[in-house]
């Protein structure tokens, strides 16, 4: 049975006029009409007669105004009680295996500080492929590096890249140079390589991952050098100050949302989360 048509007996019951119970359920007194007929449809009992110009409750229709106001009842309980009981507001947020250590903590604290009973979900992957899962509606909202000359989402901060190596290393020497660098869509991978091409120097490509973990325990174990967002570096490793390696590009690091209906973050909330993230830094 339709809950939005009981709804409108039940404001017919209530107010005795259709045009009355037409302005308290914000429908139009011909959608009204339509509903209560649909109702007599399927209870298969007239419930409205001709009382001058007027209609008015029928003995069936009287007797159904009793169970349609306990029904009624019933249903706003119980759409009450689950909505209050609900575990929270569920948020699948995206982020690169890179800022996992850095800028995801920060995120995640401001997401729990502006979302009551916060359920989140995060998926690590490149911010390629975070943008492909935001498109398809599989996140609501993602760190990513944004792309060149782009204002894509709402700027959290820019770092630039660096040469990282175990500390006391001395394999930015070598040659060749072993190096460990992100997936080829990185644009640290991109720039890493071109630079050593033009200049000429040898190297020698000793893995590539999408795992910032993987790569920093490779240079832990002083195995080769990497390239990287500052931001991105951890206590364990060392930034190397050398002129000899090639200079790597500044990165700019944006949360951007999901533009699908009902999504629990929305535009100002954004705003207020990558304002709140800068001031972190300040």
């Amino acid at each position: 049975m339709d809950i939005e048509a009981l709804r409108s007996f039940v404001a017919f019951v209530d107010t005795g006029s259709f045009t009355r119970a037409a302005m308290q359920t914000y429908k139009t007194q011909s959608a009204v009409s339509m509903q209560m007929k649909r109702l007599e449809q399927e209870l298969g009992k007239t419930l409205f007669v001709k009382e001058g110009r007027n209609l008015v409750l029928s003995t069936e229709g009287q007797r159904f105004g009793l169970y349609a106001k306990q029904l009624l009842q019933l249903h706003d309980e119980t759409v009450t009680t689950i909505k209050q009981t609900q575990v929270g507001t569920q948020l699948h947020l995206g982020c690169p295996d890179d800022y996992a250590e850095s800028v995801l903590p920060r995120i995640v604290a401001l997401l729990h500080g502006h979302i009551k009973q916060l359920d989140l979900q995060i998926t690590c992957a490149s911010s390629q492929k975070l943008r492909i899962m935001l498109d398809s509606g599989q996140l609501d909202a993602a760190i990513v590096t944004r792309l060149p000359e782009s204002d894509e989402g709402y700027l959290l901060q820019t770092s630039k890249g660096v040469w990282v190596s175990a500390s006391s290393s001395n394999l930015s020497d070598a040659d060749p140079l072993p190096i460990a660098l992100f997936q080829k869509d990185c644009k640290f991978h991109i720039a890493a390589l071109d630079g050593l091409m033009k200049q000429d120097r040898h190297y020698q490509l000793l893995a590539c991952s999408s795992s910032a973990a993987a790569l920093k325990a490779i240079v832990a174990k002083d195995l080769a050098i990497s390239a990287m967002a500052e931001c991105s570096v951890s206590a364990s490793l060392n930034i190397i100050d050398s002129e000899t390696l090639p200079p790597l590009p500044v990165v700019a690091v944006a949360l951007v949302i999901s533009a699908k209906a009902y999504s629990p973050i929305n535009a100002e909330l954004a705003k207020q989360i990558a304002r709140a993230y800068q001031g972190y830094l300040e």
